[in-house]
């Protein structure tokens, strides 16, 4: 079991489950464990800012003052060496511009070369920031070019060089090349201060004469040596400044380069609720196919019997006969009863969701309690109606397949959610993977933009927690 970094649900009593993003049961999680918290325990290396804001007093036991150290002298090169490139592009193309065409395209390769520094800084962004860094650019539709590759060429150049993102990184691009003087200035600064001294001693021991800053001037050993024990406070400062700035150009490398995380959150979001949404089509074809047998092999069977008992009836006038039509009269009508109560049960449109779900813990198999806490307000239609299926499937799922002798469903209201909990003492081990109906659970949910937690450790207890949004 995993769980958000925020360590609780949002709503309602905290359970430990797993969140299932975008509404979805989580398919193949493992069953049971503990809620953790941090960039440790979900998993993912700490980056620089964890290690500055969290653990400041560890940073000098780790590598990041190196990682940084090597991170402004690289972003120092880089830039300056991108600001001659441009620069000499820029030049050419001013004066290869009457020349059919050429400047015109060296200007154009101006902003595309920031694309390609643009992907060096995404991969140098993880000496100091391990997470994911995509790249901004879209895969566009390019139509066939029948004019050549020349042409076609030209033509990728010029929806390169016209993409907003490309823009957008030649203006970090510019900013970059005047900030590597702050890097090289920085990282240079503090390799000076560090290793000044130990080269001062060594100097003055040769009979050599050092100066400071034009003002201080080192000519015996024993002038050196107050200097020399500051060593380790100079390499501590340097430290930090350069894994402070170093942390600081990598948080604006991320904002300027990376895909934002919003939208990549949407297009992970899109992805799932359009599978979502294919496989709702499939469960509804199945249970419309599933009316229709049900009809025809049962109402319908039965009707057709009763006609003909009551036709034998009015021949021989056989009470017993007339017994048995009325019978199967009263089977049919207790089975369409239970298949109208399938499609949506009168009983949570006159009394709402607690009435019906006290009905459908009165009806399991398995000992249930219901403790519905919801009051006089009523949820929307359609939130009470898939709240009300999802509790009874989860019903179905503790009957089948968990092994329970009891069963609790509890339910209430908070911060604008309405969540239900179905918690039964089975054998655990409930895995969405394994097709226990609990990923079209999820899916009837996510339709609502609600979403389930799922805790089965092996050995039980099984909980399962849905939260739907209240109106």
């Amino acid at each position: 079991m995993s769980a958000r970094d925020d360590g609780t649900p949002a709503g309602g009593p905290p359970a430990d489950g797993t969140p299932a993003a975008g509404g979805t049961a989580a398919h193949g999680t493992p069953a049971g464990g503990t809620t953790v918290a941090g960039p440790e325990a979900s998993g993912r290396p700490a980056g620089v800012r964890y290690v500055l804001v969290h653990r400041p007093g560890r940073l000098l036991l780790t590598v990041w003052p190196w990682r940084a150290l090597g991170y402004l002298l690289t972003g120092g090169v880089l830039g300056i060496g991108w600001l001659f490139l441009a620069v000499a592009l820029i030049t050419a193309g001013v004066l290869l511009l009457p020349a059919a065409g050429i400047g015109a395209v060296a200007l154009l390769c101006v902003p595309v070369t920031a694309v390609g520094l643009a992907a060096l800084e995404r991969r140098r962004l993880r000496w100091m920031d391990p997470r994911e860094a995509p790249s901004p650019h879209r895969a566009e539709f390019a139509p066939p070019v029948p004019q050549g590759t020349r042409w076609r060429a030209l033509r990728r150049l010029w929806r390169r060089a016209t993409s907003p993102a490309t823009w957008l990184e030649f203006g970090f691009a510019l900013l970059n090349a005047l900030l590597a003087l702050v890097d090289l200035t920085v990282a240079v600064l503090g390799l000076a201060l560090v290793v000044s001294q130990p080269y001062a001693l060594i100097a003055v021991a040769g009979g050599e004469r050092v100066t400071y800053w034009e003002v201080v001037v080192l000519t015996e050993v024993g002038q050196v040596l107050p200097w020399l024990l500051l060593t380790p406070v100079f390499a501590v400062l340097a430290a930090y400044v350069w894994t402070a700035v170093a942390g600081a150009r990598a948080a604006l490398a991320r904002a300027l380069l990376v895909e934002p995380r919003r939208e990549r959150e949407l297009d992970a979001r899109l992805t799932e609720v359009t599978a979502s949404r294919a496989r709702l089509a499939d469960a509804f074809e199945v249970e419309r196919r599933r009316i229709e047998r049900d009809l025809h092999d049962g109402a319908q069977q039965r009707l057709t019997g009763l006609i003909m008992t009551l036709g034998l009836a009015r021949l021989d006038a056989d009470p017993a006969l007339v017994a048995k039509a009325q019978d199967e009269a009263r089977a049919v009508l207790d089975e369409l009863r239970d298949l109208v109560h399938g499609l949506h049960p009168s009983v949570l449109t006159d009394r709402g969701l607690g009435a019906a779900v006290q009905s459908l813990a009165e009806r399991s198999p398995v000992p249930v309690t219901a403790d519905i806490r919801l009051g006089a307000a009523r949820p929307a239609e359609a939130v009470e109606v898939a709240a009300y299926f999802a509790v009874s499937e989860a019903l179905t799922n503790v009957a089948r397949h968990s092994g329970a002798s009891r069963a609790t469903v509890t339910a209430g209201r908070e911060a604008g959610l309405l969540w239900l909990e179905v918690r039964d003492d089975g054998h655990g081990g409930a895995d969405p993977s394994r097709g226990t109906g609990l990923t079209g659970l999820a899916d009837r949910l996510a339709v609502h933009g609600g979403r389930v937690r799922l805790s089965s450790p092996d050995g039980g207890p099984t909980v399962l927690r849905m939260e739907l949004p209240w109106a």
